[in-house]
């Protein structure tokens, strides 16, 4: 399955209402933040590549999973806590942990070891977990520039 491109202009109303969900429900409470010492021993369950776009600190994006030799393609919705000024974009991939089922890939993934300041153009290490357990290892690069506090939250969700 080839990947169709992504454009995003400026975010909708529905990403907006949904990015400061997200926001609110990062503040309420905190997940801990997966390590490579979280997923020691085990192997990938899959592999996940992901476009996301972000403008002044709302992104929406799309993804693909690789579970179990099919492709399942998803959406993402993020978020940057901060003053989320700039424009970035971002293209990551990496290996999937702990998936035990596709019903479990969808939700509100967080990492909070990020620096803060002002991101910019470069690679990008991050360590994303779910409420079911999920954790994704995504490494890419970013172009652009965007304020953070070293904290972001994606919510996927499976394309229909």
């Amino acid at each position: 399955m080839t990947g169709a491109a992504f454009h995003f202009t400026v975010p909708s109303l529905s990403v907006a209402l949904t990015a400061a969900m997200l926001a609110m429900a990062g503040c309420s409470g905190m997940m801990n933040t997966p390590t490579a010492q979280s997923v020691a021993g085990l192997s990938p369950a899959g592999n996940v590549t992901i476009t996301e776009d972000f403008v002044t600190g709302v992104g929406g994006g799309i993804g693909t999973l690789e579970y179990q030799g099919r492709t399942h393609r998803f959406k993402v919705i993020g978020t940057v806590a901060g003053p989320g000024g700039g424009i970035e974009k971002v293209t990551a991939s990496g290996p999937v942990y702990k998936l035990a089922s596709v019903a479990d890939f969808p939700g509100r993934y967080t990492q909070s070891t990020g620096k803060a300041g002002l991101s910019s153009s470069g690679s990008s290490d991050l360590w994303l977990e779910n409420s079911a357990g999920v954790i994704m290892h995504l490494q890419g690069t970013s172009t652009g520039a965007m304020l953070t506090l070293g904290k972001d939250e994606i919510f996927v969700r499976m394309a229909q």
